[in-house]
């Protein structure tokens, strides 16, 4: 059995964070693969490695010396060093890096250093194999990621490496140069790195412990979600919830490798466990996650007959397609339809959008509804169990909160509903209430 370990910024920020990463990997043999970010923020007001680099990067681009404008860059990476007592240099690196800024190195380059060098320092101090992300990780001549190869010569690397530190955020290009992933860098670095040497369980660790019910800036305490599958992860995610981004996550789900968040301050905390699937009676509460997001508009259009008229529903959607404008939701009716928008896509185009819409379709009536919010109810219990949406609406309901939209897939894992903007953060609260509170 394998484990890969990712381990954020925040987990790897000092030395002192160092010795709790490196705790919990010997604590567990199985922990063979680990994918390290570069440090994080120490406190509040301190600067992230990769933001340093960054400032580095601009001001040597400027003009500015490379020695000086690298130092806070070199401060924070020897300190570490001297902080965990360990007897290595990184001066020929730090020389290589000047060297390559000086030649016109990429941004791309200089943002993923911070991950190369806490990646050298933490293979030092576990005693495990260095893996450059540059010599098994690769995108194609337009800048795309190459998954095939990728999984290939990851695979065939780590294949002859029992453990290995394998820096996250970055590959190469076909000819050698650096390329960053655009956004969750690092977690995409060890879902790949998971997929690649078929691991039996990926763990990212972080500085909580694990995804909550709901968004604890509106609910106080609320309830960790001990196991979640990767649909309801979706569902929350596009949501707006904060969990891994999708393309962080598809290379382990596609292999079915579960993924255990943790939290490297906690270790010892369950956290929330990611799974392909599970089983709808195991769940601890019926609904797994509430989220939403606001600023959306509906478009409500009614004609009389709409449903027997042929190329309606294309045409109108043609139209929204013509002007960068994409539904994110469509309840309809006999004789309407409501076309649910993000608002700023709209307001970029709203005048051709609405002309557009009446010359092609001839509504009866034509109305936009702005200030609307749209909160997702998402949950694999919801399937087994009656009365999933009488009870929101009921919470709703007793809250004295209008229902302007309901939605709900056919896979049953959601209920969608659409409220007023200034009722958002009270829905949420009340939904919680009903399914959350009342159970505990």
């Amino acid at each position: 059995m394998s484990k890969v370990v990712k381990f954020g910024g925040s987990s790897l920020a000092d030395a002192k964070q160092f010795k709790k990463v490196a705790d919990i990997i010997h604590a567990d043999k199985e922990r063979r693969y680990v994918v390290p970010s570069a440090p994080g923020k120490r406190f509040k007001e301190d600067t992230k490695v990769t933001d340093l680099l960054y400032q580095c990067y601009d001001s040597v681009a400027e003009g500015a010396d490379f020695a000086k404008a690298f130092a806070p860059v070199r401060e924070r990476f020897d300190g570490i060093i001297k902080d965990l007592g360990l007897d290595m240099s990184l001066e020929d690196e730090y020389v290589k890096i000047g060297a390559d800024f000086r030649d016109g190195a990429t941004r791309d380059y200089a943002a993923s250093r911070g991950e190369y060098l806490n990646g050298r320092i933490l293979a030092e101090y576990l005693g495990f194999a260095f893996v450059d992300a540059a010599k098994g990780i690769f995108f194609d001549h337009k800048g795309n990621f190459d998954a095939d190869i990728t999984n290939a010569c990851l695979g065939a690397i780590l294949e002859k490496t029992p453990n290995a530190v394998i820096p996250g955020f970055y590959g190469a290009l076909p000819d050698g140069s650096v390329k960053t992933f655009s956004r969750g860098g690092s977690d995409f670095t060890g879902s790949l790195v998971a997929k690649a040497v078929g691991a039996d369980l990926y763990e990212n660790w972080t500085d909580v412990s694990g995804f909550l019910v709901a968004d604890p800036r509106i609910v106080t305490n609320p309830a960790g979600i001990e196991e979640i599958t990767y649909s309801e992860l979706r569902e929350l995610s596009y949501m707006g919830a904060g969990v891994l981004h999708e393309d962080a996550i598809f290379p382990v789900r596609s292999a079915n490798i579960p993924i255990n968040i943790k939290n490297t301050n906690a270790p010892k905390d369950p956290g929330t466990l990611i799974v392909p699937a599970g089983t709808e009676n195991a769940a601890k509460y019926l609904i797994t996650g509430i989220a939403g997001k606001k600023d959306f508009s509906a478009i409500s259009i009614e004609k009389d007959r709409m449903n027997s008229e042929n190329g309606f529903m294309r045409r109108m959607l043609q139209v929204l397609e013509n002007h960068g404008v994409y539904p994110e939701h469509m309840p309809t009716g006999i004789d309407t339809v409501t076309i649910v928008v993000n608002s700023k896509e709209l307001d970029e185009q709203r005048e051709k959008v609405t002309q557009r819409l009446k010359d092609v379709l001839r509504p009866d009536h034509f109305e936009i509804i702005d200030g609307l919010a749209l909160i997702a109810v998402v949950g694999r219990g919801m399937r087994s169990k009656k009365g999933t949406a009488t009870r929101v609406f009921a919470a709703l309901s007793h809250a004295d909160i209008n229902i302007r939209m309901i939605d709900q897939g056919s896979s049953e894992l959601n209920i969608i509903v659409g409220i007023d903007e200034k009722d958002f953060e009270k829905a949420i609260r009340v939904i919680y209430d009903m399914f959350i509170l009342s159970e505990q």
